[in-house]
């Protein structure tokens, strides 16, 4: 994959989909969820204050901001594929390092389970102990790994990766991200 395909397939990850450590496969085929995946956002890029959804007044912005500081990635933006919920930060390649796209999506009423694109490369464990889904190759994509997060009620955060042809390095970032974005989520009670 180009550099430049990277990010156009993690804001698709982001739209279409949404762990660390994980090592029980998921089984059974993705299906679709019958609750609606969007919700209406004021233009801060902060989801609403609907009491039904879990991420109200949360900025995904400021979730990926936060989980990458330090780790040499400029400041978040909203991705073309959905920016109300969703916000990426990429790091071009250089002479000594990889690039790497990062990508999270808070989605509301959409459980971590569903949509699981690959599931033969999909691990079900925990990030932080709230459960979660680490999938290899989401898009049968070389370089892309990605981290769905339970977050109630039946809603998760995705933590998406490309990192050109490598999904070794894709999956050791998401891994690395993960915990941080987790700790900004709110807590399952």
């Amino acid at each position: 994959m180009t550099a430049r395909r990277a990010p156009i397939a993690v804001a698709a990850l982001a739209f279409a989909f949404g762990l660390t450590a994980c090592t029980n496969e998921v089984g059974g085929q993705a299906t679709a969820s019958s609750s609606p995946a969007g919700t209406t956002a004021p233009a801060t890029n902060s989801t609403t204050a609907d009491p039904g959804n879990p991420f109200a007044g949360l900025s995904p912005c400021t979730i990926v901001d936060q989980a990458l500081a330090g780790l040499g990635f400029p400041k978040a933006e909203p991705t073309v594929a959905d920016a109300k919920e969703s916000c990426r930060a990429s790091k071009p390649s250089s002479v000594s390092t990889q690039g790497a796209d990062v990508a999270v999506s808070l989605q509301p009423g959409l459980g971590y389970r569903d949509n699981v694109g690959n599931p033969s490369q999909a691990s079900e464990g925990n990030v932080n102990g709230r459960p979660a889904v680490e999938e290899r190759e989401p898009l049968n994509v070389t370089g892309q790994c990605g981290v769905w997060l339970e977050v109630k009620p039946s809603s998760r955060a995705l933590v998406l990766v490309a990192s050109g042809s490598d999904t070794t390095a894709a999956c050791k970032l998401v891994e690395e991200v993960s915990p941080k974005v987790e700790s900004q989520l709110p807590k399952n009670n």
